[in-house]
């Protein structure tokens, strides 16, 4: 094991460029993913015609499939249809097609926690069904989705790394590259991206348990 070489500072530079790939990717899925399974999990919570049970399809499908595979197809097959991507943007549009679908059941699920009863006073009070969705049921539903929503978020983060397979410069893959200059680098070099992924990670984590106290 080689250290010293290993966390020279150019290998240093190299790998925290491959983790800011890491974060826009993942921050920019999240965004993408957290919007698009919001309209889906609202839409199958409120049992809209034709729209709940397309999307119902669109999230037991996508759940049932491996993200390696989508983005597999997002970077491979969409070409073949005339919709080529950047290597960038075939990972995020990957990540948000997978990620979208887990937070739709998370939000859904958040939802269907609050008792009916709410759902019936609101409307009795007044207030039309998109209201009371807004006002009481959404704003008692946000308790329960927040460790859950967090936690997904955390896997995101740490999915951004099998876009590997298609060469996104992100940290996986910047590690490898050094990694393949000395086999004396891949214990040095691996364990300093754990660290990376654990402080990330950890963080993220810290930032859900503050958010649970204050909701």
């Amino acid at each position: 094991m080689d250290f010293i070489g290993a966390y020279s500072p150019d290998h240093i530079v190299f790998l925290l460029k491959g983790f800011w790939i890491t974060l826009k990717v993942a921050g920019i899925s999240i965004v993408l993913s957290f919007f698009l399974g919001a309209v889906l999990g609202i839409v199958r919570y409120a049992k809209i015609p034709v729209l709940a049970q397309i999307s119902a399809f669109f999230v037991e499908i996508i759940r049932n499939l491996p993200l390696l595979l989508i983005i597999f197809f997002v970077y491979f097959a969409l070409p073949e249809v005339g919709m080529k991507l950047s290597i960038t943007w075939s990972a995020i549009l990957a990540l948000t097609i997978f990620e979208s679908a887990m937070l739709a059941e998370i939000i859904r699920s958040g939802l269907n926690s609050v008792h009916k009863g709410q759902m019936e006073a609101g409307r009795s009070s007044g207030l039309s069904y998109t209201q009371t969705l807004w006002h009481i049921i959404l704003p008692q539903g946000v308790r329960s989705m927040v460790p859950p929503i967090v936690s997904q978020f955390i896997s995101l983060l740490k999915d951004t790394s099998l876009a590997v397979v298609i060469a996104l410069p992100e940290m996986m893959h910047n590690a490898q590259v050094i990694n393949a200059q000395n086999i004396n680098y891949i214990i040095p070099i691996f364990l300093l991206v754990a660290v990376i992924y654990f402080i990330a990670n950890f963080a993220l984590s810290l930032v859900a348990r503050r958010l649970e106290l204050n909701i």
